[in-house]
Order: structure tokens, then C-alpha cells, then sequence
């Protein structure tokens, strides 16, 4: 089974604002319209069976009506592996969890910058206490700033997964956006999972052979960010780039199939 472990897909209503300010912040501009049907379209342009859809509630107002969304993604999709969201400050995250659980749900995406708190502050180790090994989390990590600056960063990932070995934990774009060398040196034999989301307009050919061999194979896994990237073209310049026999790229596209079992 093929399958994208990170994509985004906006309710209607709110996918247009969102694109806007991704491309705000990230200064790429989206080759998708961020919904649902046009994520299936991506898929099948590029042979994908399935896709994990991620979000992240900026607020604890926005926790519930979220994961509404993502339980009503599983409900409507089979293609999709939908990723719930939780918040530090949301006061009801133990309902919540077990709400996500009730329905299904396999995941939490979390995105520290985007949410506003440090992955060391003390309020959300206690979410994680929470979270035990009842789901896979994935962790954007990385931005421009410097890393001891940044909410996230390869060192506070690290720290993370050492304090919570029981959880399976992503490490998205490779460990760090933009903080790659830093990801090197921290998330290497951490045991982390990482996907290679978001990575390849921003490292040359060095690096990115660098990123693939420092990392044990078995825990590198296919993301495009989609609607910022499409999963066909990514795959094309991974395999070209890293000049992937047939075979490398089919585990590296299934890799992920031994999570969602």
C-alpha cells in the first residue's frame, strides 16, 4: 500500500483562508486548492492508495470542531487517514482523546509554532502523559529562526522522544525545516520516524543524500505537503535526485503501511 503521510485538507469554507496564509508564511505558493477532492485527484495522479490528512487547532477553541472534520473525513473517505489535534490549553483533552479513539482516529499532528507553545513547555508534556501510545503523533519541526528560539526544533523533538519512548513519533521535512544540519546531529539514532515533506526545493544534492543515509531506512517515510507540493512530482525528482531503483522507491512508498496496520 502507497501512501503520503503528509497532506493537508481544508473544510470548504475555510481552505482558501488557509492557503493564504500558508503561502504567507512559507513563501510557496500551493499547487492545489487544499480540498478533498483535489487531494484524491493528486493521489491517483501519482498512484497513491492513500493519504494521512493532517491539521493543527491554532486555538482550544478550535480542537473540536477539527477533529469533527477529521472524523467525518474518515467517515466519507476510505482513502484518507485522517490525524486528529489537541491543544496545551484545551481543557477537555482526555474526553477528546478518547472521542478521536471511539471513532477511529490513529493520529495527532501537532505544530508548535503554528499553535503557540515550546515542545519543552511543561503544559504539553502533560498532554503527552495523556497521549501514552494510543496514537501515532507527527511533529512539524523547524522554521527560519534560530533553533534554541524556535518552538520547535530537532533538540526539543529528541528530548521529546526520549522522554516518551512509548509513543511513535514523525519528525516532518526530515527532522527540521530549514534546521537540517541541527536534525543531523540531534534526530540521527534517535529512533524517530521523519518524512521528507517540504525538503527538497530548500537542500541540494549533498544534503539531501546526507538526510537519506543518516536516518536507518526503515524510518524514512513518502510526505508531500500537499496542497504546498504534489505527491507525483515529488516522486519524481526523490527518484531522480537520489537516483532510487524501482525498488527503493516502492519501499520508501510503503513504508508507512506498517503504522496504519
Amino acid at each position: 500500500m502507497r501512501i503520503d503521510v503528509h497532506t493537508h485538507a481544508f473544510a470548504p469554507k475555510i481552505a482558501d483562508r488557509v492557503l493564504h496564509q500558508l503561502e504567507g508564511h512559507y513563501g510557496v505558493h500551493p499547487v492545489g486548492t487544499g480540498q478533498a477532492d483535489d487531494l484524491i485527484g493528486q493521489m491517483d495522479k501519482a498512484g497513491l492508495d492513500k493519504a494521512v490528512v493532517l491539521q493543527a487547532a491554532t486555538t482550544p477553541e478550535q480542537v473540536v470542531p477539527a477533529n469533527d472534520w477529521a472524523i467525518s473525513l474518515r467517515r466519507n473517505n476510505p482513502r484518507f487517514i485522517p490525524f486528529g489535534t489537541l491543544h496545551p490549553d484545551f481543557e477537555r483533552n482526555a474526553e477528546e482523546l478518547d472521542r478521536l479513539e471511539e471513532n477511529g482516529i490513529q493520529g495527532l499532528k501537532f505544530h508548535p509554532d503554528f499553535q503557540g507553545f515550546r515542545m519543552d513547555d511543561a503544559g504539553f508534556y502533560s498532554l503527552m502523559e495523556l497521549v501514552g501510545d494510543r496514537f501515532i503523533c507527527l511533529f512539524h519541526v523547524g522554521d527560519t529562526m534560530p533553533p534554541e528560539e524556535n518552538p520547535s526544533c530537532p533538540k526539543k523533538m529528541a528530548a521529546l522522544h526520549r522522554d516518551f519512548p512509548e509513543t511513535t513519533m514523525i519528525a516532518a521535512h526530515m527532522g527540521g525545516y530549514r534546521q537540517w544540519e541541527y536534525a543531523l546531529e540531534h534526530l540521527a539514532d534517535s529512533g524517530i520516524y521523519v518524512d521528507c515533506s517540504s525538503v527538497l526545493e530548500f537542500v541540494d544534492d549533498d544534503l539531501l543524500a546526507k538526510l537519506y543515509d543518516v536516518y536507518p531506512e526503515d524510518r524514512v517515510l513518502f510526505g508531500s505537503d500537499y496542497p504546498l507540493y504534489g505527491a507525483a512530482s515529488e516522486i519524481e525528482e526523490l527518484t531522480r535526485r537520489l537516483q532510487l531503483s524501482n525498488e527503493q522507491l516502492d519501499r520508501l512508498l510503503s513504508r508507512a503501511g506498517d503504522l496504519f496496520e
